[in-house]
This record gives structure tokens, C-alpha cells and sequence, in this order.
């Protein structure tokens, strides 16, 4: 079974960034979409084949809910999905963000 989630977190502010939307695609169609909890995670409740797919972080939407400012409008990052399960964690401030592999 192959899996997905995802944790974000507010670096310039040291917390999680809750109540961010996610949207997550293969082929240009949509797989799942959610929004962060409370403490900027989501695992996504869907069966995913490995492969390719994008995951899209509507992250000057959720800057601007916050009252601020930002360089980038969303994040999109492009990942390959093994076997089993994959964390994508994510990094922002409102001009720079940094993204990996988590466990």
C-alpha cells in the first residue's frame, strides 16, 4: 500500500501553519485535496499507485489569511512516490521555503 502526508510549518513564526489548502494531483487530475490541522499536518485517507505526483500549496492565499506579504503564490513541488509511505514536509516564510523527505 502506498501512502501520503504532509506536515508545514511556519519557520518565520516557529509554528505549524494550520488551515493551509493542499491539493494533490497526478496527470493533471486531481487525487486529493485537504487542508492542514491544527498542527500543519494531513495524511491523506487514499490509495495511490507509485509514481509521479505534484503536490500544490496554496501558500499566498493562506500568507495572505495571516496578514502577510509573500514572494511565492503557491508551492508546487513534483515527487515520485515509491512503495509504501511518504511524508513531504515543507518549510515556509513569506519569501523562501525549503522542502524534504521526512519519515
Amino acid at each position: 500500500m502506498t501512502s501520503l502526508s504532509t506536515h508545514v510549518l511556519d519557520a518565520a513564526r516557529g509554528e505549524p501553519a494550520a488551515d493551509l489548502a493542499v491539493v494533490v494531483s497526478r496527470s493533471n487530475e486531481q487525487v486529493a485535496a485537504a487542508h492542514t490541522d491544527s498542527d500543519g499536518r494531513i495524511r491523506w485517507n487514499v490509495t495511490l499507485s507509485p509514481g509521479d505526483y505534484r503536490l500544490h500549496f496554496a501558500t499566498g492565499a493562506w500568507f495572505a489569511s495571516t496578514g502577510r506579504e509573500s514572494f511565492y503564490p503557491t508551492v508546487e513541488l513534483h515527487v515520485t512516490i515509491g512503495a509504501g509511505h511518504t511524508h513531504v514536509a515543507l518549510l515556509l516564510s513569506p519569501f523562501a521555503y525549503t522542502t524534504y523527505r521526512g519519515s
